[in-house]
């Protein structure tokens, strides 16, 4: 996502310098140089020189790769909006060109929800590289038609142009020049604000999508809402000012920012499909505002590519913040509160640094008096909120501070009644300060339930592959005291802190579990595991003396906690290595292990790693396998159904299947519900009266394409 915020950044300066720079036929050359040298970079598919060597930090390697393989063309395409858009108002000097960024953001928007739901589902990535390609080649071709006619086009400046043809010498032309450019020279404060709105919008996109898709519903495809809504706002606001109105988004604004307030500190006792209906409705709002005030802030077309380049700019901005900056100055997802916090306040500036134009008048005195009301009201709420937090607290002092409110509600409202003759730019400073003070008691209320939630979390930290935090539970019972690792909302293990009950294999991993019983198939003491997704290391629990365990893990952070913070690693009686990185890449430089059992467990969120589901990743693992072996591939998941990808896989490779369930239950309240398939060769290792017993009898129905690198689709196996 950071990438393709840079290189429209790129391309937007190239169309505002080459614009302010070269002349018109120099600009149209040099653009048809660029978009046949962009044709050279066909096609766009990375060779495998640039497979990762360690899962460090990756975001430098990400974007330096994506840069090699379709920079060049991903730059020209990402200058035609603002390019165009200058040649289009060069010839026609009296016709506003914004109306053709909303459709430029309308072709966004197409591509962003054809390509998961039909391209993806019915063509093979080689198919799909080989579309993009020509499409690249039209593309070119219809640039080149539009730069073509540019040099043919009489330079023609707006006004300027204008004022020349009316002009009857020399000195009135040069006078009428100078005159247009200063009435249309937007201030050094406009373009500030160019700058600070689209990158609270993109801050607010990034930041939602981070917290709705990792933190609060692991449901595949959510990614698509909150960015298709983010496209919409700049279709609806550059497509005709008619569609915002500051009076009624500011209400919008004041109960977005409550919503998002109340889903944050409500937490997991809101339905999650309700708070993703809140998120993205108070981003929808949120983005409205920001890029409304950025349309009323529009230019003249004269000054049109330096516009864009500050909207890309401050895309980019709140792209790096989110990305880069985020991950390592916080350690939970509160990039939102505080991109919340300073849309609120951005606003508040905005509106009070702008001229007002009459039809805002009236807006301004209303406002100033609604949003006391709402002040209070809020605080109101606020009060009876700590009220349950604070159980030592009188109630009376609760009862007191309700009748305070009250009370300056009353005088505040007797008093504007007594100032209603006032001027507007009264008004609306008085509207500005006190959306400034509803901003500030949002800051301070998100600190106090910050520092409240943590009072289960011993441990919280944040890299480039998600946040990962460390409860403590049951602590005023030591049979059952317990530390759990949770990566967002998937749990990835629990230990219990009694010495007696530590060694016990918990969540996914217990005795009756498909792993558990694939374990047991093999004689302890001489039994050669892999695992694929480290978490707590639970699986090491089953570890006698002569064992072998192999774990490979690429979130660095999960070796650390599962080293130190719990001790199943550590503890284990036989001999376990963690191998770090990619875990296909690692079988792939790895000399034969030989494993009798090699367990793939890390498929419970929504962001699969599907490379290890595909018929060339299990060309690897049969390398690693003995010739009587299992493999475990834990398929457990709340929206996708990963049973037909495991049976195509099966049968390409001629395993018989087992599909083992495990209910939990309520005295066994540590073991999770878990789906585990197992393979083998072997008839005989599936045939053994602890797994037959437990294999179920029913399969999905459900029919797939077998899963190779050149074709996977995560939206053909959603659940209904």
């Amino acid at each position: 996502m950071l990438f393709f915020q840079l290189l429209p950044l790129a391309g937007y300066a190239y169309a505002h310098f080459t614009s302010r720079w070269l002349r018109p036929r120099s600009q149209a050359i040099l653009h048809l140089v660029l978009l046949v040298a962009a044709m050279a970079f066909l096609p766009i598919t990375p060779s495998d020189s640039w497979k990762p060597r360690s899962s460090e930090h990756p975001t430098l390697q990400i974007l330096v790769l994506l840069s090699v393989s379709l920079g060049l063309p991903y730059f020209v395409l990402s200058s035609t909006g603002p390019l165009m858009q200058q040649w289009f108002s060069r010839e026609n000097p009296g016709a506003s060109p914004y109306r053709l960024y909303a459709l430029s953001n309308i072709g966004s928007l197409l591509a962003l929800l054809s390509y998961p739901f039909f391209f993806e589902t019915h063509f093979t990535r080689k198919a799909q590289v080989i579309f993009w390609g020509w499409g690249l080649v039209v593309y070119a071709i219809c640039a080149g038609v539009c730069a073509v006619r540019s040099l043919r086009m009489k330079s023609v400046e707006g006004g300027e142009g204008a004022a020349q043809q009316v002009a009857d010498n020399k000195a009135e032309a040069f006078l009428s020049a100078l005159r247009f450019r200063l009435e249309t020279q937007p201030s050094s404060l406009s373009r500030f604000f160019w700058l600070l709105l689209p990158a609270c919008a993109s801050a607010l996109l990034l930041a939602t999508t981070n917290k709705i898709c990792q933190d609060v519903a692991v449901i595949p495809f959510l990614w698509v809402l909150p960015l298709a809504l983010y496209l919409l706002t700049f279709i609806i606001c550059f497509d005709s000012p008619r569609w915002y109105v500051r009076f009624p988004f500011t209400l919008a604004l004041i109960a977005a920012m409550g919503g998002f307030y109340w889903v944050l500190t409500a937490g997991l006792d809101v339905f999650i499909y309700k708070q993703v209906a809140i998120y993205c409705g108070a981003l929808f709002v949120c983005c409205m505002v920001c890029h409304g005030e950025l349309y009323r802030l529009k230019p003249h077309p004269r000054h049109l590519t330096a516009f864009y380049l500050m909207i890309a700019a401050g895309g980019a901005l709140g792209g790096v913040f989110v990305a880069v900056i985020a991950p390592l100055i916080f350690t939970g997802y509160y990039e939102l509160q505080w991109s919340l916090i300073f849309c609120g306040g951005l606003f508040a500036v905005v509106g009070l640094a702008q001229e007002v134009e009459t039809k805002d008048e009236r807006y301004w005195h209303w406002l100033a008096g609604i949003l006391p009301l709402l002040a209070f009201g809020g605080m109101d709420w606020y009060v009876t909120h700590l009220s349950g937090k604070f159980k030592n607290v009188p109630r009376s002092a609760f009862i007191s501070l309700h009748i305070v409110l009250w009370t300056a509600l009353l005088l505040a409202v007797l008093w504007f009644l007594r100032q209603r003759f006032r001027g507007f730019r009264y008004w609306r400073a008085l509207a500005a300060i006190w959306l400034v003070l509803g901003v500030c008691a949002l800051a301070i209320g998100f600190w106090v339930d910050v520092r409240d939630s943590r009072s289960d979390k011993i441990y919280t930290s944040r890299n480039f592959y998600g946040v990962l935090t460390v409860y403590e539970h049951r602590r005023d019972n030591a049979q059952e005291h317990h530390y759990l690792l949770q990566h967002g909302r998937i749990t990835h293990g629990l230990q219990f802190i009694d010495p007696e009950r530590a060694a016990l294999p918990t969540t996914y991993y217990g005795e009756s579990s498909g792993i558990g019983l694939a374990m047991h198939a093999f004689p302890a003491g001489s039994r050669r595991v892999g695992l694929v997704g480290l978490g707590t290391a639970t699986l090491t629990a089953y570890g006698q003396s002569g064992d072998y365990i192999r774990i490979y893990e690429i979130n660095p952070q999960v070796q650390r906690l599962a080293t130190t913070r719990f001790k199943y690693a550590t503890s284990c009686q036989g001999k376990v290595e963690i191998a770090l990185g990619d875990a296909r890449l690692s079988m792939e430089r790895d000399p034969p292990q030989q494993f009798d059992v090699l367990a793939l467990d890390a498929f419970s969120s929504d962001a699969i790693p599907v490379h290890l589901l595909t018929k060339e990743a299990f060309d690897v693992y049969q390398r690693h396998l003995k010739t009587n072996s299992i493999v475990a591939v834990h398929i457990s998941n709340h929206y996708l159904d990963l049973e037909p990808v495991v049976t195509n896989l099966a049968k390409q490779f001629d395993y018989k299947m087992a599909i083992i369930d495990f209910d939990e239950n309520d005295e066994e309240w540590w073991l999770y519900s878990s789906t585990w398939i197992l393979l083998s060769r072997n008839q005989n290792l599936l045939d053994q009266p602890a797994i037959k017993s437990a294999t179920k009898s029913y399969f999905s129905k459900r029919k797939v394409p077998l899963w190779t690198d050149d074709f996977t689709s995560l939206f053909q196996i959603l659940k209904k």
